[in-house]
């Protein structure tokens, strides 16, 4: 089989037999050498249903490329927007976690009357932080 896809390509092939040992070549056989040449086969001729078959197969590689590429590009736009929506995610969860912890601090300072509003204060900004942001 190899031998007819070199035969094809080169024109001719040479067969040479030294010393018992057959080789193959492109070149003709050294001297001294039993030699016999293969000639390669015609080329079969141009089937014109193969051209058109061709021809229909690269139009839906050409679709399927371009649907592909819509397809990536859709999803580089959705992943760069939820990407955008994690990051405001963070910062309102940042903000957030500032401040309950500002909260936090002011209870701990807080005294008289003013110690069990600072405590409601720094239980509700615990709570809405604990809504937003779930860990």
């Amino acid at each position: 089989m190899n031998i007819l896809i070199v035969a094809a390509l080169v024109g001719a092939v040479y067969k040479c037999t030294v010393d018992g040992k057959v080789s193959y070549s492109d070149a003709p056989c050294p001297a001294g050498a039993q030699a016999s040449t293969l000639e390669a086969p015609a080329a079969p001729s141009a089937d014109p249903a193969a051209g058109a078959t061709l021809r229909k197969q690269q139009k839906q590689a050409d679709t399927l490329e371009k649907a592909r590429l819509k397809r990536e590009e859709r999803e580089e736009r959705e992943a760069a927007s939820a990407a955008k929506a994690a990051a405001v995610q963070r910062k309102k969860c940042d903000q957030l976690q500032l401040k309950k912890r500002w909260a936090d601090e002011d209870a701990r300072r807080a005294t008289g009357q003013a110690t069990e509003a600072a405590r409601l204060r720094a239980h509700r900004a615990g709570e809405a932080m604990a809504l937003e942001c779930p860990r």
